[in-house]
This record gives C-alpha cells, sequence and structure tokens, in this order.
C-alpha cells in the first residue's frame, strides 16, 4: 500500500519539542500490549491530576501500513517504522516497550543511553544476562535522574495494592503460605497457530514467562520477600502447531492449512518455592486450561487472617481476620471501590468497578508521577531482574527432574 502525501510529509518532517509541562511519549510496538498501553497514556492526564500530561508523541512498528492504522486508532501524533529513529526524536522524552521479550535489552539500553526515560513490558527480559545488562543500564541512567520502570500491571489492580497494604500493616501477621494460579486455555485447540509467543527465541519462554512471570511478581510484592528457591515441573502438551498465515491478533491468528512448525516453549510450569521467611509458597502457569480465560489468583495466609483475590472479579478482595471470635470468624468480602482505597480517589462512585484496562491507566499515572518527584521506580528493572532470575531457577529445576534450585540473590 502506498503512503499518502500527508504521511510522507509527517514521517521525513523533523519532530516538533514537546511543549513545556508534557511529557512526551514513544511507543515500541502497537499489538494487543500497545493498544493498552495507548488506553493508558490516553487516559490517565484525563482522570488524575498529573504533574506532567502525557502526550502520544510516536508510535513505532516495522510494518508502515500498520503502524499508521494504529497511530490513527489510539491517537498518537505520528508513527515511525524504526525504533531508533523514535528514540532520536525530540518530542519525546519516555520510550514505553511494547515488543516481544527478544529485543527490549537492546531497545530500553539504547534510549537509557540516549537520556530517555524507559517503561518495558514484562518479563523484562528472555534471560538473565540481558536482564542484569538492563539493569545497568537503568542504574547509570537513574544517576543522571532518568526513571526506568518494567510494567507489572497486575500490581496497579486497587485490590492488590490494598491487599498489599493490609499486610504491610501487619493484618496477616507471619506469613506461612502463598498460592499463586495463572490458568489460560487459548492453547487447547491443537490446530492454533504457531505464534510468536510459541517460539523460544522470542519469547524466551511460554506460560512461565507470560503467565508465570506475573504470579511470581505479585507474590514477592505482596509478601514483601523473595523467593530463595524453587522446585519445578514444565511441559510441552503439543510440540508442534500449524504456521501463522499473516499477522496475529492479540492472542490468536489464523493457521497456515499444510505447513507446520516446532513449539520451542512450555505449556505449562507448576512449581513450589520458599520464601526468606521460610513461607511456603506455590505457582501453576499454564494456557492449556480448558475453560479458563484469563483466571489470575492468589491466596495469602498469616498466622491472624488471610487474603483471597481473583482478577476475574477484580474489584472484590476477601479477608479472614482469624483474631475473630471462631463462631462468627469467616472470609468476608470487601468491594474495593471506596475513595479510600488505592487509585480510587479520581474515578467513579462507590460500587461502580473498574477493569483490566484501568490498571494502565494507574500505569502511566504511576510513571509520570516517579519521573516528575524524582522518586524510586517501582516497580523497578531490578524487581524485573528478581523475577528473571527466579523463572531461570524454575526451568533449571524442571530439566533437572525438579530438583531445588536457589534463586540467586541481588547481591
Amino acid at each position: 500500500m502506498a503512503r499518502s502525501q500527508e504521511t510522507e510529509t509527517q514521517a521525513s518532517a523533523p519532530p516538533p519539542r514537546q511543549a513545556p509541562g508534557t511529557l512526551g511519549v514513544g511507543m515500541v510496538g502497537y499489538a494487543f500490549m500497545g493498544a493498552a498501553h495507548s488506553q493508558g497514556w490516553r487516559t490517565a492526564g484525563h482522570v488524575f491530576d498529573l504533574p506532567l500530561r502525557p502526550a502520544l508523541a510516536a508510535i513505532c512498528g516495522r510494518d508502515r501500513a500498520a503502524v499508521d492504522a494504529a497511530a490513527a486508532r489510539h491517537g498518537w501524533a505520528a508513527a515511525e517504522t524504526d525504533w531508533r529513529a523514535l528514540i532520536a526524536r525530540d518530542d519525546v522524552q519516555l520510550i514505553d516497550i511494547c515488543t516481544p521479550g527478544d529485543s527490549h535489552a537492546e531497545i530500553a539500553i539504547a534510549a537509557l543511553e540516549a537520556g530517555k526515560h524507559v517503561l518495558c513490558e514484562k518479563p523484562l527480559a528472555n534471560n538473565v544476562a540481558e536482564a542484569e545488562a538492563m539493569v545497568r543500564a537503568a542504574e547509570a541512567a537513574a544517576a543522571r535522574g532518568q526513571v526506568a520502570m518494567v510494567g507489572f500491571n497486575y500490581r496497579k489492580v486497587p485490590a492488590i495494592s490494598y491487599a498489599r497494604q493490609l499486610i504491610t500493616e501487619g493484618r496477616l501477621g507471619p506469613l506461612r503460605h502463598v498460592r499463586a494460579t495463572y490458568l489460560q486455555d487459548w492453547l487447547v485447540d491443537p490446530a492454533s497457530p504457531l505464534t510468536w509467543r510459541l517460539k523460544r527465541e522470542h519469547a524466551g519462554s511460554g506460560a512461565l514467562g507470560d503467565l508465570g512471570a506475573h504470579i511470581v511478581d505479585l507474590a514477592q510484592y505482596l509478601a514483601g520477600e523473595l523467593l530463595t528457591g524453587v522446585s519445578a515441573v514444565s511441559e510441552t502438551f503439543v510440540r508442534e502447531r500449524p504456521l501463522l498465515a499473516g499477522a496475529s491478533a492479540g492472542l490468536s491468528g489464523s493457521a497456515d492449512t499444510v505447513e507446520r512448525g516446532e513449539v520451542t516453549v512450555d505449556d505449562a510450569a507448576i512449581f513450589t518455592g520458599r520464601l526468606a521467611s521460610g513461607a511456603l509458597a506455590s505457582f501453576e502457569a499454564t494456557r492449556m486450561a480448558a475453560g479458563r480465560k484469563n483466571a489470575l489468583r492468589l491466596e495469602i495466609n498469616g498466622e491472624l487472617g488471610s487474603l483471597a483475590f481473583d482478577l476475574e472479579r477484580l474489584n472484590e478482595l476477601s479477608f479472614h481476620d482469624h483474631t475473630e471470635p471462631a463462631a462468627t470468624a469467616g472470609f468476608r468480602r470487601i468491594l474495593v471501590t471506596e475513595p479510600e482505597h488505592p487509585y480510587l480517589e479520581a474515578w467513579w462512585p462507590p460500587g461502580h468497578g473498574l477493569g483490566y484496562e484501568h490498571t494502565f491507566v494507574h500505569q502511566a499515572r504511576d510513571v509520570v508521577r516517579t519521573i516528575a518527584e524524582g522518586a524510586p521506580p517501582v516497580p523497578s528493572f531490578a524487581d524485573g531482574l528478581q523475577v528473571q532470575r527466579v523463572l531461570a531457577a524454575v526451568e533449571e529445576s524442571a530439566a533437572k527432574n525438579s530438583v531445588h534450585t536457589p534463586v540467586p540473590s541481588s547481591s
């Protein structure tokens, strides 16, 4: 498809400098996560009173027609087909990376070295060595006042943030157990095509990195401590799939009717672990659980009580206070929609729930405030590296017949 004269002019004209009081965002990637992040950047400044207003300066992708269409659909002012040109733009102060994991390190390090702030989707990288290089770049950039954050968006669910607050306040007492599962079913059909998420060279790992990264991060975030070791099993149930015919859309795409290719990542991973305090943890991540669409569930048990969360009921938190009399004690439902709850001071009246997309609005809010206030980034690239070390230990354990495998410390 030929580009219009307007598009040609837009692409070749020098980018303008961003107006004072704004944060020019340049995003690499425009598919599933690109759409979600676009929604966050587009909305945050309209909902929250921010010290800097996000400006959707430019979006980047390799396919000119597709990236132009994404720019128009999601409200980006310009489009680029080379991420290096995006980084070089004067109207871009932050690079948002929404690409497959194999390009995270190269783009993030280049952006940080160019003086840009960075938000990078999870998992931080495809392996520990790449993640360590990203952390070194982030530490050097922090000395220059730059921010580097990783996109664990489920931390931004108000109920999850409130659960963290309750645990920090000591409402559960010393922790005993953490249980975390993340179940999806979009790969149950063996005729589903071989998308990039099923190729190790692009994705790093399968359900482990895609889903397991989230629940490992949430377990450590909520507990306020790190995993010290794991024991794991993993399996690839469908080892060959039809090649992708054309581009993928979200998590799916059209399958070639003849050609097939090898699946080189896991379909499911199950592992146990131990936290630094001695508390026990269990995890299950799969994309082969028929009937489960996006079932992320957490339960934390302590000496004084328990908390439970289900992403498919994300405005609710279940809380049990074990100090109450046994005759009346039990789990009670907390509707996390009050203005006193995290993030909800700017949203709707109590009882008017939020959804998945709002986690990206909250993420954008936090990035902007961190940059403006010069605060330490949370979650940081170091947090992403810690998760990567856990994922690597899980893969090592699974490859060695579930042998207990220590997670290296950050020291």
